[in-house]
């Protein structure tokens, strides 16, 4: 579980990502988890972007997807949340 201390910073570092995945009219799926969970462990801080198309709603689809891989969501806006999780070497250096 994140303090409202390590979401806030999450949040600030976010902010310069680009969004590494874009869901879109095929919605959820099992493929989409399994590369979010790869892109999960590799960066810890992923930012997914929802399209017009997408059948899902934006807190719905974050929801899922962080129930999905074992991660926490930090922040939704607009269409698009950040996720987090710790990788192995906890390169964001995050204290628990």
């Amino acid at each position: 579980m994140l303090t409202s201390q390590n979401k806030k910073y999450l949040r600030k570092l976010g902010m310069e990502y680009r969004s590494l995945f874009q869901i879109g009219k095929d919605g959820l799926s099992d493929n989409l988890m399994d590369t979010l969970s790869d892109s999960l462990e590799a960066h810890e801080l992923v930012k997914c972007n929802l399209l017009k198309t997408c059948p899902v709603d934006v807190r719905e689809a974050a929801i899922e997807c962080a129930s999905a891989t074992g991660s926490e969501v930090v922040h939704i806006v607009g269409h698009t949340f950040l996720l987090y999780r710790r990788s192995k070497e906890n390169k964001l250096g995050l204290k628990k």
